[in-house]
């Protein structure tokens, strides 16, 4: 088994973070390893994911990745919130948003099945981050949610590129649009994960999962990821350019400084779409 740990060395306490990597009989385990943050995808663990992914997809030893969070309340309570946006420069946050779109696009692309076991409160960019995934599972006490429009704000990376090609179009922009949080059973009613786990489970049942796909065939395996991206790759590019394009005029928008400045004093924001 081999072990990978990343602590960020800077100044900037906001971007502390560590993630873990182990290896055993042809599956990876990719651990997001801050419980006392939430397991926040700080710039340090986006730019590592990115590594990691380079790195696997390389590796002809492993065969199926697992991604979870540590603890039992967040697999990853994402990037911001209005209050940590606060801390960056629009310049920043855009810089941040591109570097999770590489990470997220890298885990998408690997040759190995990604699972995310999704063991607690799934928000914003860790929600997008398990879009990447090839297979969602969920804990019985799982919640996702994509709260970006009441920020004055979408998904930045590729949430509503990729959520309608798992729940479908209405769905995804009912989620995206009203930001509310569903349940891990409704999660499941929509497709949005296989299945639902006992929460003390859901680390052993993804790893089960991930042993017997390793167990397989590498070529047939990943021939098949690679038939099944291929069916619904047309769309994707342009799309992600579209998203990208739009979220820097967004940063710029009377309506996303309104929104960060509602929750500073406590209010309702005031929209004025400009």
């Amino acid at each position: 088994m081999t072990r990978f740990t990343s602590t960020w060395s800077g100044e900037d306490p906001l971007a502390a973070g560590e993630l873990t990597l182990e290896i055993l009989a042809g599956v990876a385990k990719l651990t997001i390893a801050r419980p006392s943050d939430g397991n926040r995808l700080t710039p340090e663990i986006l730019a590592r994911l990115s590594t990691i992914a380079r790195t696997l997809a390389d590796s002809h030893d492993v065969h199926a990745l697992v991604m979870i969070g540590a603890g039992s309340e967040f697999f990853s309570r994402g990037i911001f919130d209005p209050e940590l946006r606060a801390a960056f420069s629009k310049e920043e946050v855009l810089a941040i948003v591109r570097l999770a779109n590489r990470a997220y696009d890298a885990i998408e692309a690997l040759p190995q099945i990604v699972i995310a076991a999704l063991n607690g409160m799934t928000r914003a960019g860790g929600a997008e981050l398990a879009l990447a995934a090839d297979i969602r599972l969920a804990s019985e006490t799982a919640r996702i949610e994509f709260p970006e429009a009441a920020w004055g704000g979408f998904p930045g990376a590729a949430g509503p590129v990729r959520l309608p090609t798992v729940i479908g179009r209405g769905q995804a922009l009912e989620l995206m649009c009203t930001g509310r949080g569903i349940g891990a059973d409704e999660m499941l009613a929509l497709g949005l994960v296989n299945r639902i786990v006992p929460a003390a489970f859901i680390e052993s049942e993804a790893m089960t999962l991930a042993r017997r796909i390793a167990d397989n065939g590498p070529l047939a395996v990943r021939g098949a990821k690679r038939i099944v991206n291929a069916r619904i790759a047309p769309g994707f590019s342009s799309a992600r350019e579209l998203s990208d394009a739009l979220r820097g005029t967004l940063e710029y928008s009377h309506d996303v400084d309104e929104a960060m400045l509602a929750h500073r004093q406590q209010r309702k924001p005031r929209f004025e779409n400009r």
